[in-house]
């Protein structure tokens, strides 16, 4: 396989399905097609064949190339092109994880690096608790985000989790009064998730951090167990 040919490929099909950029208020360095999640998709299953009979390391490469594209929509694809790979994502490690994962700087970036690899390798073991605990630590809000929202691919069932209040938890605590609006949405989305595995951890998990629980994060969790929505 020709890594740079197909690399350009994907940009180009992406490029052809641009419908203006919806990238937020937030910069980035990212350009951004403005691609629809059902077309960028289509993307995705087209690629999937060509890459079925390839090499990890081949999938992987191409994963890199098209993060150097700058590109929201390219990392999208790359991401989901590598979970969606047997060899590649069994090839994972924190290292490699770690570079997938450089440049993540916007939301959508985020949430797709982590429910597509660094959520996944974690379930897995190939990456640590300490290695989530470092971004949870970390000053670039959008790391901390995603130790959050890798806690997703622990507990949601469509994504394989099987629910995992102890390691949810642990992220969670430390960044409850986070001032980053990014962050208190992550943290939402990630209790959420625990609801239909284990309700009296989540409500127990509230009533022990009320002081620092904010109010999004009470209203967004507390709705989800009193209706199974989030609004």
């Amino acid at each position: 396989m020709n890594v740079e040919h197909v690399s350009r490929a994907i940009t180009a099909a992406l490029e052809a399905l641009e419908g203006g950029s919806r990238q937020g208020h937030r910069p980035s360095a990212q350009r951004d097609f403005g691609v629809y999640t059902a077309d960028l998709r289509g993307v995705v299953r087209r690629f999937k064949k060509v890459l079925k009979p390839q090499s990890a390391e081949q999938v992987l490469e191409l994963a890199q190339r098209l993060i150097r594209e700058n590109v929201t929509e390219c990392r999208q694809v790359a991401y989901e092109l590598v979970a969606g790979h047997k060899l590649a994502r069994e090839a994972l490690n924190e290292s490699m994880v770690e570079a997938l994962g450089r440049g993540i700087d916007n939301w959508a970036c985020v949430d797709s690096f982590c429910c597509n690899i660094a959520g996944l390798a974690w379930r897995e073991g190939r990456i640590s608790d300490a290695l989530i605990s470092r971004w949870a630590s970390s000053d670039d809000l959008w790391w901390r985000r995603a130790a959050v929202v890798s806690t997703v691919a622990l507990n949601t069932k469509s994504r394989g989790g099987t629910g995992d209040p102890a390691r949810t938890f642990a992220v969670c605590a430390p960044l409850l009064e986070d001032p980053e609006v990014m962050v208190q949405k992550a943290i939402s989305w990630a209790i959420r998730e625990l609801v239909p595995w284990d309700r009296k951890s989540v409500v127990s998990f509230l009533d022990q951090n009320q002081e620092s629980v904010s109010a999004r994060v009470r209203r967004e969790v507390t709705t989800k167990l009193e209706t199974g929505r989030k609004n």
